[in-house]
């Protein structure tokens, strides 16, 4: 080789490399622009915005040190579950919300919750049209709101600082806590929280709380609720493997001396044993959130109590735990332990589940209510103003398991419940009130009662003077207070009310039934004058019930259209002897006035109260008709129907069009106004009431 070639070879290899190093400049200068065209959360930024709200935690001392990163920044090869959720462990990082955790696990047992919190088609990091946009919902006051966030998750040292899974490169947890922060203003307001909180959040479920001491020890434990035995203990843990079981210790004592008050574990299995002596011993599996063991009791790794097995059996159930697990004798786990707070089991079709016998509760219904002051916040019983509080009419159709559940939020968010998730940017300037309100500092002690009335027309205050069938035993502070009883078919008057008068406070009243029921507010006609002039003077009963046409399934167009039969029917029954009742139905679409759809709908007659339309009545002309279709918010029609059985079918004009829309049949009632003179603590005047049915 001459020292021409040598030199050429030498411009070559050198332009070569400026070409390589001018390569990956432009491939990081690609991929820098590729980030930063990925989605960032303007309501949820990657600051102290979302991390801190008032540095009142020891959160407070990573101020300045959380970085934010992506999963693929974080490890190589992110994914959002493994092959098997259920066997993915939740461990606890720096963030105080063990209460949230431990709710998540509802998660890994149902894969129908899982869908619905997380919803498919969620983008993956290996995707091409990945944007780095994560949506979840979250059940929020009776509804599933939807959540979106960016993937962008706080870190220390390049690594999860919060919650995370023991396989470090799957992110389903971090990505909901995040969404559950986002909901809560910050992450530092998921410091401390309950679990049956995060568990109804996460389910739309309810969840119940006991305490395992004695009442009758302290005044403080009898403040705390119903005791739970340890037969009903051990039937609980017959539901293990489809709801959620936690413990908690109030208090530390010897064995829980390093678990830290106020920490929350999960109760994973329970196993019957026999020892060397033959002796039972039941032992309980635990599992800490903080993913390390630190129990302190005879059952820890190395300690006495494992000498009581064989030594083949003792081994076994030693390498079954992994890390943060471990095991208690139940006789140590009532002594050390506080506290049990379990969530009914959801199927996977959604439906509730009862904690007591397992059935099924099928049919569910809520309202909405308020107490206002000096209208409907009438207190407790102890005040002569308790009747004013709202009033709900249940009907019971037959012998069910019922369940009746009292949810409160403050009143000064309740205008914009949704809304508060959806514009978070302000939430700091808001003041330390709104992290009390959310974590339940400044919830009011409410309770619930129920009586039973033989008919509809009834004596106000001598109902109440009577005994409820059922009720909390206290007005408590919770943000969901419930009952659980078994009911007989007929009437039923709910009165949910704030332990102090003059509270103003919106609520939710739920009710989970075995049976048919229907739910109604009884309240006077409202005194707006443009409603006013629409009904006639006297009573009337409003029923609302909620629809909607869906694709392929319930939107069956016009009758021009043979699939007309498929839309939603609503049963309407007139009682007999009455004559004639005057009926105003009116339908109401619920979309922007720029996406309206032609809207009408037809009543019909039947034969039974099914609620079912039978396809030999489609060719017959309905009793009742709102056409033609109209581009309106809503289209009304007032008609007089004789005792019998009716179905209303509101439809679309065109079929395969969607939408959700309200039913609304307000009924007159024909009776006689009462007033009464009864005391009940001071002379009352009973009213006439207006009652208000929303399904």
């Amino acid at each position: 080789m001459n020292g021409k070639d040598f030199s050429w070879q030498c411009k070559l290899l050198d332009v070569t490399g400026r070409v390589s190093v001018l390569l990956k400049m432009l491939g990081d200068k690609e991929q820098s622009a590729t980030k930063e065209n990925l989605y960032k959360d303007p309501m949820f930024p990657a600051s102290d915005a979302s991390l801190f709200f008032n540095y009142a935690t020891p959160l407070s001392q990573f101020r300045g040190e959380i970085s934010w990163l992506r999963p693929q920044e974080i490890c190589s090869t992110p994914r959002l579950f493994s092959d098997s959720p259920q066997d993915v462990q939740v461990k606890q990082g720096i963030l105080g919300d063990c209460w949230f955790l431990c709710a998540c696990v509802a998660l890994q047992k149902s894969k129908y919750l899982l869908t619905k919190v997380i919803p498919p088609g969620q983008p993956s990091w290996t995707d091409e049209m990945y944007t780095g946009c994560f949506t979840c919902q979250i059940w929020q006051f009776g509804h599933w709101v939807e959540v979106t966030i960016d993937d962008r998750l706080p870190c220390l040292g390049g690594k999860l600082c919060f919650s995370h899974c023991q396989t470090e490169d799957v992110f389903w947890i971090p990505l909901l806590e995040k969404v559950y922060a986002k909901v809560h203003g910050s992450y530092e307001q998921l410091w401390a929280g309950q679990v049956a909180n995060a568990l109804v959040d996460l389910t739309g479920s309810l969840a119940e709380r006991w305490t395992l001491k004695d009442p009758g020890r302290s005044m403080e434990r009898e403040k705390a609720g119903r005791v739970l035995e340890k037969m009903a203990f051990r039937k609980l843990m017959n539901l293990k493997e489809r709801c959620v079981i936690s413990c908690s210790v109030l208090s530390s004592r010897q064995g829980a001396s390093d678990l830290g008050e106020f920490h929350a574990f999960i109760v994973i299995d329970m196993l019957h044993l026999s020892s060397i002596s033959g002796k039972e011993i039941i032992l309980l599996r635990i599992r800490n959130p903080w993913g390390r063991r630190c129990w302190k009791g005879c059952w820890r790794e190395g300690g006495q109590g494992w000498s009581q097995l064989n030594p083949v059996v003792a081994s076994e159930l030693l390498s079954q735990t992994q890390e943060g697990e471990f095991w208690v004798e139940e006789e140590e786990f009532f002594k050390e332990f506080d506290e049990i707070t379990v969530g009914f089991p959801v199927t996977e079709e959604g439906q509730l589940q009862s904690l007591y016998t397992e059935k099924v509760l099928s049919h569910t219904q809520h309202l909405c209510g308020s107490w206002v002051k000096g209208q409907s916040s009438g207190g407790c019983r102890n005040n002569s103003s308790f009747p004013t509080n709202p009033k709900f009419w249940l009907r019971i159709c037959e012998q069910s398991e019922v369940c009746i559940a009292l949810l409160q939020k403050p009143r000064k968010y309740s205008a914009d419940w949704a809304g508060r998730i959806q514009n978070l940017t302000h939430l700091a300037e808001e003041g330390p009130s709104l992290t009390e309100a959310i974590q339940g500092e400044n919830y009011q002690a409410v309770g619930l009662h129920v009586w039973k009335v033989e008919k509809r027309r009834f004596n106000l205050p001598k109902t109440l003077s009577a005994p409820p069938v059922v009720g909390t035993t206290c007005h408590s502070y919770d943000r969901e207070v419930h009952v659980c009883c078994d009911l007989g078919p007929g009437y039923y008057l709910i009165v949910p009310s704030t332990y102090l008068k003059d509270v103003e406070m919106d609520f939710l009243l739920r009710v989970f039934s075995m049976g048919r029921i229907c739910l109604s507010e009884i309240k006077p006609l409202p005194t707006d004058a443009a409603l006013c002039e629409e009904l006639p003077p006297g009573e009337w009963e409003i029923v609302q019930l909620q629809g909607c046409w869906k694709n392929g399934q319930s939107a069956g167009g016009s009758r021009n259209f043979h699939s007309f039969h498929t839309n939603p029917c609503f049963p309407l029954s007139i009682s007999a002897g009455t004559g004639e009742r005057s009926v105003k139905v009116t339908l109401r679409q619920h979309c922007q006035d720029s996406k309206l759809h032609p809207i009408g709908f037809h009543i019909f007659q039947v034969p039974n109260s099914s609620g079912k339309l039978p396809t030999y009545f489609l060719p017959l002309e309905p009793l009742v008709s709102c056409v033609p279709h109209c581009y309106s918010q809503e289209v009304s029609q007032l008609c007089r129907l004789s005792a019998g059985n009716y179905v209303i079918v509101p439809s679309t004009y065109l079929p395969n069009t969607e939408g959700n829309f309200t039913v609304v049949i307000t009924t007159k009632i024909d009776r006689k106004r009462i007033q009464s003179q009864e005391t009940l603590g001071q002379i009352l005047q009973e009213a006439s009431f207006t009652a208000v049915m929303k399904r």
